[in-house]
């Protein structure tokens, strides 16, 4: 086991990515949208996903420290198509590039032209990113720092400007009126702001990654994916390391354990659900209440129209700046991890000759190309697609969940195993995404019925 850090704020960063990457949909469509439509009364199930999501997250890391292993790969130990299975699942779950849509979408406020256009035109541009990123995490963890960066100046002076004295008043029913609005939004939309408050998804799994390529614990020994262009090509290998459990060792791993969790509660969750609080709080204080408000994405335009009148033109287009900023970051991050995934899940299960660098941007393009073709066909809207994702992304988290009480009760060793607690925390995420899951696919299947 390598030596652990002295300080955290010397392995910030995937908790970063995680927070840059998830600060998307959830954070600027789906919980400021229930916000203008029911007031603050859904806010808490930000903290409830948060909190669910931070164990998974955990769990799928303990397992990447511990082995240099991604999680998906210890799936395949107990069967080997898992990981194919995940990989798939998440390829699909972001065949619709609703966050794309969403970010131009918000360029159209700004500066006018076509939704369908802009958004194709940002795919191709995110390909390129990653294709011309000599080392891919770097270039990512440097987008998405600066992407939380924009968007803490954002809260901050919207604090200040424009959250009125009475949503500051009403900011307790958060707790004192909180409710599940089913009736007013239905299953599928809970679902989407409970999965994606934060991760979700894939996302989640792709921590095995990003810590890895961080150099985290027995991380610390798998070369990074480069660009096949400009960066130096390395043979990463498929399978990971086992460290000898001496006193030494596991000293070691219970500080680099300590250090993981500090990392991602100090950035994934600390930031996130201040961002949806903020982001909630601006939208009930500018919109709620109002007859004429779409019940599409088309609410974030009136409220940044209502910014403009109320604080001034500088910052309604301010707001419209950084919201589409931190779409476009968040849809470059999910192009990532969606083609790491898969990249991983084929070099090691399937195609071991393969560079696994070559794999990964033939994914990105792939997955670029299909979202573009998509689009051509005429599916933009946002909310249906985000919804769409959440549905298959709410199913994965509950599979996976459960694979990782067995992975890591079965295969790490005594004193580096998952707990008793930790089990317990994710057999809640289980439930939880199970049952929102199932009840969202029923609702769905029974509205196209007609029922």
């Amino acid at each position: 086991m390598p030596e652990p850090p002295r300080s955290t704020w010397r392995i910030i960063g995937p908790g970063v990515i995680a927070a840059g990457v998830g600060l998307a949909s959830g954070e600027f469509i789906l919980f400021p949208y229930i916000a203008s439509q029911v007031g603050l009364v859904f806010v808490w199930a930000a903290l409830v996903g948060l909190a669910t999501q931070y164990f998974l997250n955990m769990e799928i890391e303990r397992y990447t420290l511990a082995t240099g292993e991604t999680a998906l790969t210890g799936f395949s130990r107990f069967w080997r198509h898992w990981g194919l299975v995940f990989a798939i699942l998440t390829y699909f779950a972001n065949l619709w590039p609703g966050w794309a849509t969403s970010s131009a979408t918000l360029v159209t406020y700004l500066w006018g032209g076509e939704v369908r256009w802009i958004a194709i035109g940002m795919l191709l541009a995110i390909a390129l990113i990653l294709t011309l990123a000599p080392v891919v995490y770097v270039a990512l963890e440097r987008a998405q720092m600066l992407k939380v960066a924009a968007v803490l100046v954002l809260l901050v002076v919207g604090a200040i400007f424009a959250i009125s004295a009475q949503a500051w008043a009403d900011l307790p029913q958060v707790v004192t009126n909180a409710g599940v609005p089913v009736g007013q939004l239905g299953f599928a939309l809970l679902l989407g702001a409970l999965a994606f408050a934060g991760a979700g998804g894939g996302q989640n799994l792709v921590q095995s990654n990003w810590i890895r390529d961080k150099g985290f614990g027995m991380g610390h020994y798998v070369p990074r994916i480069v660009s096949p262009l400009t960066g130096e090509p390395e043979a990463a290998p498929s399978t990971g390391f086992v460290f000898e459990p001496t006193e030494e060792n596991m000293a070691r791993w219970r500080s680099w354990w300590r250090f993981a969790n500090k990392e991602q509660l100090y950035t994934f969750v600390a930031i996130t659900f201040v961002s949806i609080l903020f982001t909630s709080l601006l939208a009930y204080s500018t919109v709620f209440g109002r007859p004429d408000l779409p019940d599409d994405i088309g609410f974030l335009r009136v409220e940044g129209e209502v910014l403009s009148a109320t604080v001034g033109a500088w910052f309604g287009a301010f707001f419209w700046f950084i919201g589409a900023f931190a779409l476009f970051a968040a849809a470059l991050g999910i192009v990532d991890y969606t083609s790491r995934l898969a990249a991983d899940v084929l070099k090691t299960a399937y195609l071991p000759r393969a560079r696994e660098s070559v794999l990964y941007f033939a994914l990105v393009w792939g997955l670029v190309l299909i979202g573009c073709a998509v689009l051509l066909l005429g599916l933009s809207q946002p909310i249906v697609l985000l919804v769409i994702s959440a549905c298959v992304g709410g199913t994965m988290m509950a599979i996976y969940a459960a694979l990782l009480i067995v992975l890591n009760r079965r295969v790490l060793p005594k004193g580096v195993g998952i707990t008793a607690g930790r089990a317990v925390a994710l057999g809640w995420a289980v439930l939880l995404f199970g049952v929102l899951a199932g009840l969202t696919i029923v609702t769905q299947i029974g509205g196209l019925l007609g029922g």
